[in-house]
C-alpha cells in the first residue's frame, strides 16, 4: 500500500497596501474650540509605489505625513503600515517600529552637526541598539552619490549633499516605507531634480514604497500617483499625471 503525505504550507498574511489610513481625523485645541486639520481621510498606498501628496496651504499635508509616519497620533481612526496597526501600539512600541520599518526624509535635513556623514547615516541603527551592516551602508552611500564623503561634517556639505545624507539615513534600516517632507523645497531646481532622482531610484532599487509631500507640480509629476488634500479631506487623485494637470488641479482647489 502506498501512503501519500500531503504537506500544507501556510503563507503569511497578504499585504495589499504598504500604507492604509482608515477614517483618520486629527484636531487641535484652539482656545474653547477645536481646529480640525484632517477629517475622516481613508486611502491606501500600494507596495513599491511612489505617491505624492499635494494641496493648498493649510490643506492638511503635514498633518497627514506626520500621522502616516507615526510621528503624531490621530484623534480618531487607524494607520496601518503593512499589516501593523501603529495606532494600536504604545508610544515606545511605535518608536521601535518606526526605527525599523519607516524612513523619514526631512526638508531641513536634521543632520547632527558634530557627527560625520557616516555617523549620521548610522544614527537610526545606533539608537535602536543595532550594529551597522558595512556592506549595506556602502551600497547606500554609492547609490546616493556620497562615495568618499563619509568623514565630512554636515557643515562641509552643499544642500544637495546634505539631503543625500538624509536619504541614506532614512534607508539604512531597510524600511518598507519612506516618507519625505518637501525634500527638494530648500534646493534650487537643478539640485532638487538630482535629489529627487536619487530618492526615487534608490527606493525603486531597494523595493521601498515612497510617499512624498510637495508643493511643486514638477516634483509631483515624477510620482506614479498624486493624491490631493483640501480642507483636511481627500480631494481627488491623478494617476501618471503631468505637471500641467497637477498645476490646473491645484488652481481649482485654491478657489
Amino acid at each position: 500500500m502506498t501512503t501519500t503525505t500531503t504537506t500544507t504550507t501556510t503563507a503569511g498574511p497578504r499585504v495589499d497596501s504598504a500604507v492604509r489610513l482608515v477614517h483618520l481625523t486629527k484636531s487641535y485645541p484652539n482656545g474653547p474650540e477645536q481646529v480640525v486639520a484632517l477629517q475622516g481621510v481613508s486611502l491606501a498606498v500600494s507596495p513599491g509605489s511612489f505617491t505624492a501628496i499635494m494641496g493648498p496651504s493649510g490643506s492638511g499635508k503635514s498633518t497627514f505625513l506626520n500621522l502616516a509616519a507615526g510621528l503624531d497620533t490621530p484623534s480618531t481612526g487607524q494607520v496601518f503600515i503593512g499589516n501593523t496597526d501603529i495606532t494600536a501600539l504604545s508610544p515606545d512600541a511605535v518608536t521601535r517600529f518606526r526605527r525599523r520599518s519607516i524612513g523619514f526624509v526631512f526638508q531641513s535635513y536634521n543632520l547632527v552637526g558634530h557627527l560625520t556623514v557616516g555617523e549620521n547615516i548610522q544614527l537610526p541603527l545606533l539608537l535602536d541598539g543595532r550594529r551597522p551592516d558595512e556592506r549595506w551602508q556602502q551600497a547606500l552611500i554609492e547609490s546616493v552619490g556620497l562615495t568618499g564623503m563619509t568623514d565630512r561634517l554636515p557643515s562641509e556639505l552643499s544642500g544637495g549633499q546634505a539631503q543625500r545624507v538624509a536619504i541614506a539615513r532614512a534607508l539604512i534600516t531597510r524600511p518598507t516605507v519612506v516618507f519625505a517632507d518637501e525634500p527638494t523645497g530648500a534646493l534650487d531646481r537643478r539640485t532638487g531634480d538630482q535629489v529627487l532622482d536619487v530618492l526615487r531610484s534608490t527606493a525603486q532599487r531597494f523595493a521601498q514604497t515612497l510617499v512624498l509631500v510637495t508643493h511643486d507640480p514638477h516634483v509631483a509629476a515624477a510620482a506614479d500617483e498624486v493624491l490631493f488634500l483640501a480642507d483636511g479631506r481627500l480631494a481627488g487623485r491623478l494617476v501618471a499625471p503631468t505637471s500641467s494637470q497637477i498645476a490646473a488641479r491645484l488652481v481649482e482647489l485654491g478657489r
